[in-house]
């Protein structure tokens, strides 16, 4: 039953058949000729991902290995850093900076919007002696379904020395986010998610603002050292054993990223996201997040009123194999979320809405059989016919 899931988390997604022939090859010296090639292929085309000319390291661990990286190398006890959240996973980086020692200006922005750019501009006006050494933020919101405008929040830093350190570890291949161009010092991202592979690596890269602030550091550090990662990448090789199934799965699914072009892809998700907003719309419910902030690679709806999150998830799951996430946090009980980034059929989103009609008319909320499924399938109609 478990291979004919329509899995739908907003992390992990779902691995094509292909990467999973991929990640089932013959294993290899982690200290030889054969790993070195398939490393250095994988870094380059996640350069092209990242829209980079950094370094960028490859960590095997989970995203949340990458935003401790990102702490530990870049942050000195009793350093003034802005950790600014729009869900749970912004309040992640505010727990890893004090555990660091930073000194922590939080801003936590009401669950379902946006970080506001004026606001970092504002605080970094006040700081006449730029005190302030980082700004950590997030890309994309899994918790809420909200996409932060990165761009501006990056324009708002303006000449403030502060490193911006993004976490877009749901973002990255799913939503435009141009690191080079931007001026984006760090920026973490995860195996698992628009990757299409397996978790258990993260990518992390450098530019040379952050490696001038990364030789000063002096946190305490030993696995996450990116010097020693910058220093073995030099070499085709990490510094401790790597994740080396995963790097296959990794390897072949930028093959295959590169193949369909990442212009295309992130048009895919956004097309996504909409399907599954018209439904939502059609069948009268109401989206975390209004349009204009909308992520491409989770959607965020909020139950009906008297309506608890197992009458959702729990019948799409053992009735119809179908697997969808529910709330975390401020939001645990009050929301759903249908994850569509990574590889997914369009289809898999009509089936997946026509067994939530059924889940919601049997936990007594009113709706016509069907009035999601046709939303979607009129916009699949007008895009693909």
């Amino acid at each position: 039953m478990a291979e004919t899931q329509i899995f739908l988390l907003p992390g992990p997604t779902q691995v094509p058949p292909r990467i999973l022939r991929a990640g089932s090859a013959p294993m290899v010296n982690h200290r030889g000729p054969e790993f070195k090639a398939i490393l250095t292929e994988m870094t380059a085309n996640v350069k092209k991902v990242y829209q980079t000319q950094n370094d960028v390291l490859t960590l095997t661990c989970s995203g949340s290995g990458g935003l401790e990286a990102s702490v530990a190398n870049f942050v000195n006890p009793g350093d003034k850093v802005i950790v600014a959240s729009i869900g749970n996973f912004g309040e992640r980086f505010r727990d890893l900076a004090i555990l660091y020692g930073a000194e922590v200006d939080y801003i936590g922005i009401p669950w379902g919007k946006p970080l506001d750019p004026q606001i970092i501009a504002d605080k970094l006006k006040a700081d006449i002696n730029q005190e302030i050494k980082a700004i950590f933020f997030q890309h994309n919101e899994t918790s809420t379904g909200i996409l932060n405008p990165v761009k501006e929040i990056a324009e708002a830093r303006g000449s403030h020395p502060a490193l911006l350190v993004v976490d877009s570890i749901s973002g990255m291949g799913a939503a435009e986010l141009k690191t080079d161009e931007w001026g984006l010092d760090v920026v973490i991202a995860g195996s698992q998610k628009a990757f299409m592979s397996p978790p258990g690596v993260a990518f992390i890269s450098v530019n040379e603002r952050a490696w001038e602030v990364q030789a000063k550091n002096k946190n305490v550090k030993y696995y996450f050292d990116l010097a020693k990662a910058k220093k073995s990448l030099a070499d085709g090789q990490t510094p401790y054993t790597p994740a080396v199934a995963t790097i296959y799965s990794i390897t072949e699914a930028l093959r295959m990223m590169m193949e369909t072009g990442l212009e295309a892809i992130i048009a895919e998700h956004y097309f996504r996201r909409d399907t599954v907003r018209a439904a939502a719309a059609a069948l009268g419910l109401e989206c975390v997040a209004k349009e204009k902030y909308a992520s491409p690679a989770v959607t965020a709806i909020y139950l009906p009123e008297g309506m608890t999150q197992q009458q959702i998830v729990k019948p799409l799951r053992e009735k119809f194999n179908t697997v969808v996430a529910g709330g975390q946090g401020q939001l645990k009980g009050k929301i759903f979320r249908i994850g569509h980034l990574g590889y997914l059929n369009i289809l898999d989103l009509v089936a997946a809405v026509s067994a939530l009609e059924i889940c919601l008319l049997d936990a007594g909320y009113k709706l016509e059989l069907g009035t999601g499924v046709a939303a979607m399938q009129k916009m699949i109609y007008k895009q693909y016919c």
